[in-house]
């Protein structure tokens, strides 16, 4: 299972990996990266570049690139793709108007050659607001069902709160949909398990 593969990625000598964050400006993709990296996030400004933090999680290290979402710099998004072990995508969950957008822009990711088979993660974030669509129907609205050229999973989350996003062992759920025979599933599952399929991910694909 999971276990068994966080432990064989434990005696890896590769155990220095890359993560691209992407998404639309406003998403929520810094202060996810800072609550990734245990930061505070009481003063957030919009990334005009990029930001790269390190996160330590079953003994790796987890290079996390946080690349700004402005429409002017998207275009330069492909430059940061080289060498990619897993692609985070952040989507505002309340800002329906834009859903459009970002799902063009996701599906564009996707196609890159340099992701070819890249894992996909993709936050469903600002859950706390009352107009959030769920992670579920976001997903279906992606139409994530339809890769399958890669693993995915979306999880709910609020990178504000930092319900969700946490890397330490907590006691907070996310929400997972995933593909199958029977299509979407969602459910609540441990943030240890996100971590875990990560990880699993990244290996898999470097098998």
């Amino acid at each position: 299972g999971l276990l068994s593969v966080i432990q064989k990625l434990k005696g890896s000598p590769e155990q220095e990996l890359r993560i691209v964050l992407l998404g639309l400006d406003n998403a929520g993709k810094t202060t996810l990266l800072k609550r990734l990296a245990s930061e505070e996030v009481s003063t957030i400004t919009p990334t005009q570049g990029f930001n790269i933090k390190s996160v330590h999680s079953h003994g790796l290290k987890l290079n996390v690139w946080d690349i700004g979402g402005q429409r002017s710099i998207r275009p330069y998004w492909k430059k940061y793709l080289g060498s990619t072990d897993l692609l985070i995508y952040v989507i505002d969950s309340a800002d329906q108007k834009r859903f459009e957008e970002t799902g063009q822009e996701l599906a564009e990711l996707t196609e890159e050659e340099s992701l070819t088979g890249v894992p996909l993660l993709v936050f469903a974030n600002k859950q706390d607001l009352v107009t959030a669509a769920p992670a579920a129907e976001i997903a279906e609205g992606l139409s994530l069902h339809t890769y399958r050229d890669r693993e995915w999973q979306i999880q709910a989350c609020s990178a504000l709160s930092g319900e969700g996003v946490q890397v330490e062992m907590g006691a907070c759920g996310l929400c997972r949909a995933g593909r199958g025979p029977k299509g979407l599933r969602s459910h609540l599952s441990s943030l240890q398990d996100g971590m875990n399929w990560i990880s699993s991910q990244i290996m898999n694909r470097k098998k």
